[in-house]
């Protein structure tokens, strides 16, 4: 029975902003000539290979529909993401992420970008096999197979600037770059190999928000206190390997996904905030290639369906946006 050492990767969903959002979420993803096949938007049940590094930068591209009115609040979002982690234990990795956010306006508009929050994760890897049982550090392709699982939780740090003032000397909490205080994110995935080339994921998962008063700008001389809504998501993906090369240590993938995002209502100082929340449901296409230590994801990501409140007066990306562009690059050593 041949037995493999399954090495993963990282992947950083970002959530795009809609009225005040602008948060994050990590998702895992596998490198495996053989074994499971690993989403571009859907995290994937799997840890790091104890005592090895990931490094991993994304690029999230949410490009604003035109004609609407009001018009966006940006003409396009860019998330970037830098990360690095490390398996503690074949069973248990932990994670830091550094985002960079550029909010590009129309010409002569309000633009913003700079370093956000900083956040850490840790996820727990176990899985089912007459009982279930942490990950081990070496499965054959048939323990592959077995249903696995993850639990991950993780929190923000306030390192980027809430209080970021724009060309104007205005503060937007939609184009700032940091929420003031910590949000926390958790979640589980669960992955099933269905046959040699398919393999079905499912991912539910929260992001929770604090309240933080911004500083008085040009327009509120006390500020505002704002809490954003807590995100819910459920996500199903089914990647299938297209072709795979063992010598060279190749894989081609393909990934078809939904991603069903919830949105509760922003707060204004206390007060419940109109044109903030709703529902929406992402198709997602995409593909992704494994070469020796090394993976790269492209995919498009568009709104198939809406349910926003007051969706007329809505200006953000998140159910708004003409299309989302996903590129990713990582690496293990």
């Amino acid at each position: 029975m041949k037995t493999i050492n399954l090495a993963t990767l990282i992947m950083t969903l970002f959530l795009s902003q809609q009225t005040f959002a602008h948060h994050g979420v990590a998702s895992l993803g596998s490198i495996a000539t053989e074994g499971p096949g690993a989403p571009v938007e859907t995290s994937h049940s799997a840890t790091l290979p104890e005592g090895r590094w990931l490094t991993f930068l994304k690029l999230d591209h949410a490009q604003s529909q035109t004609g609407l009115v009001p018009s966006p609040e940006s003409d396009y979002n860019q998330y970037w993401m830098m990360e690095l982690g490390y398996g503690v234990k074949p069973w248990l990795s932990a994670y830091i992420f550094q985002p960079y956010h550029i909010k590009q306006d129309t010409a002569g508009g309000l633009n913003s970008q700079g370093f956000a929050d900083v956040s850490v994760m840790g996820v727990l890897g176990f899985k089912y096999d007459r009982g279930f049982r942490l990950v081990p550090a070496q499965e054959s392709l048939d323990d592959l197979m077995d249903w696995h699982f993850t639990l991950y939780g993780g929190f923000s740090n306030p390192t980027g600037n809430a209080n970021h003032r724009l060309a104007d000397g205005s503060i937007d909490p939609s184009k700032s770059l940091g929420f003031g205080r910590s949000s926390f994110s958790y979640g589980m995935t669960a992955t099933k190999q269905l046959n040699s080339d398919a393999t079905l994921v499912v991912e539910a998962g929260q992001i929770q928000f604090q309240p933080y008063r911004y500083d008085a700008d040009i327009s509120r001389t006390d500020g505002v206190a704002v809490k954003f809504g807590t995100e819910t998501r459920f996500n199903l993906a089914l990647p299938y390997r297209l072709l795979a090369n063992p010598e060279k240590k190749l894989r081609l993938d393909a990934s078809t996904e939904l991603n069903y995002l919830a949105l509760d209502r922003d707060t204004e100082d206390g007060v419940v905030a109109l044109a903030s929340g709703g529902r929406i449901l992402y198709g997602v296409l995409g593909t992704r290639i494994y070469y020796q230590n090394m993976s790269m994801a492209l995919a498009l990501k568009k709104p198939v369906w809406t349910e926003l409140n007051e969706s007329s007066l809505q200006q953000g990306s998140e159910g708004k946006e003409d299309y989302r562009f996903v590129a990713t690059f990582s690496a293990l050593f």
